[in-house]
Formats: structure tokens, C-alpha cells, sequence
């Protein structure tokens, strides 16, 4: 069955699940606009299939982002859908906070200000074309404050709040919205934890479950089921057994 999509961006393309969606979607005869700072990882992604094109751009910095996505509001060449991906993970804790001072600072320019970057490029043509389809990549980590995640949690949970602020102000404008939440996915990203990841699921699984997902215009995209229903559950506790819990699995951990 052919994808509603012709051409779709995708930010944080050079590994990962935005390096996987990259091939996946390109297998499937979408063109493919491929972006980030790794330029040669970029080329090696691009040398995979000739319908991925490869931007190398940092979404942290706005200038960059206007200047190498000009070429979107020439004939043909807007994206259908737009995968904002790019993300850094930094775990640490927070006695830690003076010295990561700026990996804190890193992580939210990237992780929440690159994706406001790239809306305020992408937004204002989407609104005056009346659609379009902007999926963002943030984490079960922004369900609830948790352990080891000062410079990462609070801005998946930055992304969250974003999100929802755009179904409800962008939906009836016939823009869709959805919000991507993965728990564990095996990636070189998560192979440099240190802590025990439970239900990771391969980045091959994560891709086609997104696509899956995207297709029938999901407003969020949560996988492996069992694992997110669980955090999901720890949102509704009070925050006093929630806080117990919390305690007990990093004592265990």
C-alpha cells in the first residue's frame, strides 16, 4: 500500500531511529529530505538510496536552519510530513549540575529549541497551505521527573506540553499533529547507558511502528506497549507513591 507522503524532512537523520526512518521510508519511493550536523554520516546515508537527500544543518542555530531549508519554498520541494527528530541524551545526576552545567544548556537548545527552530520555518507555510503533518520526537522520559535525567527529562517534557498546545491551536487549521513517545530502543544512543533497559525494542521495530502509526494519524505514537503503559500509570499516582516507588527501583537499580 503506497504512503500518503511524497516527501517528508527528517531531523536527526544521521543515526538512530531518524537514520532508520530515513531507509525505510526511501524504500518505499518517498523522497527523502535528510538533516543534521553529521555531514559525513549524512553522506554515507544519502550514498543508500537515491531518494534521500542529505541537509547538513544544526537545528539549534535558526540562521542555519533558514538558510539550508530555503529551497522547501521553491516549486514542489515542501515536505509532506516532518519528522523532528534531532535530540541529544545526557544522563546524569544532579550533584552533578555545576560541572554539566552547560550539557543542561545543550540539551534544551537542541533537544526543545531546535524543534522551535524548525517549526518557525515550517509553520507559517503549513498554515496558509491549510495541511501538512508534523510528528516530534520526544520520550517517555517527559511523562515524569525521573532519576539521572536533569538535562534530558524536563525537555521531552517541554516537547509534550508543545505538542498539545499544537493539536489544540493547528488541527482545525487541517494541519495534523502527533507526538512520538518511545521507551528504550536499541540504538548507539542507549548503548552507552549504564542502567538496566527494560522492553528495548530494535530500531528497525521503533521505525516501522512509527510509520505504522503516522499513516493512521495518531496522535501519539508510544511503543513497547507494556513499558509505556506502565509510566503512564506512574502519572496518575499521587506523588507520594510515586515518589516511593521511584526511590525503591533506583535502590534496586
Amino acid at each position: 500500500m503506497p504512503l500518503p507522503w511524497k516527501s517528508v524532512w527528517i531531523t536527526g537523520a544521521s543515526s538512530g531511529i531518524g537514520r532508520e526512518l530515513a531507509i525505510q521510508l526511501a524504500s518505499q519511493n518517498v523522497e527523502i529530505y535528510a538533516s543534521a550536523r553529521r555531514s559525513d554520516e549524512l553522506q554515507i546515508l544519502s550514498s543508500i538510496n537515491n531518494n534521500i537527500h542529505s541537509i547538513n544543518l544544526d537545528v539549534s542555530k535558526i540562521k542555519d536552519v533558514r538558510k539550508k531549508t530555503k529551497f522547501f519554498f521553491e516549486d514542489g520541494n515542501f515536505p509532506d510530513l516532518v519528522i523532528l527528530n534531532a535530540g541529544v541524551s545526557r544522563l546524569f545526576t544532579l550533584d552533578k549540575i555545576d560541572e554539566k552545567h552547560q550539557d543542561i544548556i545543550d540539551s534544551m537548545d537542541t533537544n526543545y529549541f531546535g524543534v522551535i527552530n524548525c517549526l518557525s520555518v515550517i509553520l507559517p507555510r503549513m498554515i496558509e497551505r491549510k495541511k501538512g503533518h508534523i510528528a516530534i520526537m520526544s520520550s517517555v522520559a517527559g511523562y515524569r521527573g525521573l532519576p539521572n535525567s536533569v538535562a534530558y527529562s524536563p525537555t521531552k517534557a517541554a516537547l509534550i506540553n508543545l505538542v498539545e498546545i499544537m493539536r489544540s491551536e493547528l488541527s482545525p487549521l487541517g494541519i495534523n499533529i502527533s507526538i512520538i513517545n518511545p521507551g528504550f530502543v536499541d540504538t548507539d544512543a542507549t548503548k552507552v547507558n549504564k542502567f538496566r533497559m527494560p522492553s528495548m525494542v530494535s530500531v528497525e521495530f521503533a521505525a516501522r511502528k512509527i510509520i505504522r502509526d503516522l499513516v493512521k494519524l495518531k496522535y501519539e505514537v508510544a511503543f513497547p506497549f507494556m513499558f509505556t503503559f506502565f509510566i503512564k500509570f506512574l502519572r496518575i499516582l499521587p506523588n507520594t507513591l510515586y515518589f516511593y516507588i521511584i526511590r525503591k527501583l533506583v535502590w534496586k537499580s
